[in-house]
């Protein structure tokens, strides 16, 4: 199997290392060779992040170059924008609609852009935009946005809500385990 690209983007602190050691789990599971990377950014601090996951038959780096990514799961619109060069011909983005101003905007030095996900899609990008944060916090806490992300994911592949429901159970510690589960369905039906 030719190697499969994901992108995570998103701010700090909002769960982008669960959710690649969630697919790091899945794709492992399934019997891939897979390579998750570190989070890169300023994950403690509010600031951009990013972590690649990498799976196929064969993989050596879990790095993903400018045009290589057939998904980008973004956790905030600005995050997807910035991130749109890496994006394969044919790629998708999968990305929550949420706004977090990035801190030019906090400090008064920027405004946050408008229409970004008519920008995005008048680029010929294939977005798939929804509301992860209000999801979220139907299934209990707007902590599980990364979670409901990965439901509207999985619908892009071919593996059974059983397999990644597994995933879920391995990288969620049990006293969120309900919550993440039922994030994971209302973001796979949103």
């Amino acid at each position: 199997m030719e190697t499969k690209n994901i992108m995570i983007v998103g701010v700090g602190g909002q769960g982008s290392l669960l959710a690649s050691k969630l697919l790091g789990r899945l794709f492992l599971t399934k019997g891939y060779d897979v390579k998750v990377s570190e989070v890169h950014g300023m994950s403690q601090r509010g600031g951009s992040v990013v972590t690649y996951v990498r799976f196929g038959d064969e993989v050596f780096s879990p790095v993903i170059d400018k045009g290589e990514a057939d998904f980008i799961v973004s956790f905030e619109l600005l995050e997807a924008a910035r991130w749109t060069e890496y994006l394969k011909k044919g790629g998708k983005i999968v990305a929550a609609t949420q706004k977090i101003n990035p801190m030019p905007v906090i400090i008064g030095a920027a405004s946050y852009p408008e229409a970004l996900e008519e920008k995005i899609c008048a680029a010929g990008i294939e977005l798939d935009a929804f509301d992860a944060l209000k999801i979220a916090e139907e299934a209990g806490s707007s902590k599980a946005v990364n979670i409901a992300l990965m439901g509207r994911l999985s619908k892009y592949f071919d593996f059974t809500v059983e397999e990644w429901m597994c995933a879920i159970e391995e990288s969620v510690p049990q006293k969120f385990l309900e919550l993440n589960k039922k994030a994971f369905m209302l973001g796979r039906r949103a």
